[in-house]
C-alpha cells in the first residue's frame, strides 16, 4: 500500500511499465480456467501455459488467491488424444481425472509441470523443474 494506493486484483499489470508479469485474473477468457485474485505468472500471457485443453472435456483448472508461479510453468489439467488421427472420446470414455486445483499462496518454480487431477494444497511449494503427478498437501515442499 505504497503512497496510499490499494492494489487493485482487476489490473493486468502490477508494475507499472513492466510487462513480463501479469495478475492472471484479468486475463482469462477459457470458461474452464479461474483464478484467484492477486495470482501472478512471470510472463506476459497466461492461457498458453495450460497445455492439451480440448472443449470436448469439461475439467477445470482452478487456482487460488496470492500464488506466484514462475516463468515456464505447464498446467496439463486436460486430457491429450493418442495420436493425431484418433477420433475425439465420447465423455463416457474419457479417462476423467477431475479438476486440478491449486490452493492459496501456492509457489510454482521455474519449468515446473503440473499434471492432470493434481490437487496442490495452500501455502505449498513447488520446486523448480518438478514434475507434479500426485497430490500435495498445505503447506509442504514438492522437488523432482
Amino acid at each position: 500500500m505504497k503512497d496510499g494506493k490499494i492494489p487493485n486484483p482487476n489490473t493486468i499489470h502490477p508494475i507499472v511499465g513492466y510487462d513480463k508479469e501479469i495478475y492472471i485474473k484479468p486475463t482469462i477468457k477459457n470458461k474452464n480456467i479461474i483464478v484467484g485474485d492477486f495470482t501472478y505468472i512471470a510472463d506476459s500471457e497466461f492461457e498458453s501455459h495450460v497445455t492439451h485443453h480440448y472443449e470436448f472435456n469439461n475439467d477445470k483448472l482452478i487456482i487460488g488467491k496470492f500464488c506466484q508461479i514462475a516463468f515456464g510453468v505447464e498446467f496439463v489439467p486436460f486430457y491429450t488424444l493418442e495420436g493425431w488421427e484418433q477420433v475425439p472420446p465420447t465423455q463416457d470414455n474419457l479417462p476423467i481425472k477431475g479438476d486440478t486445483i491449486i490452493g492459496n499462496d501456492v509457489w510454482i518454480g521455474q519449468n515446473a509441470t503440473i499434471m492432470p487431477g493434481v490437487h496442490i494444497g495452500d501455502g505449498a511449494i513447488i520446486g523448480a523443474n518438478s514434475v507434479v503427478a500426485k497430490d500435495v498437501p498445505p503447506y509442504h515442499i514438492a522437488v523432482r
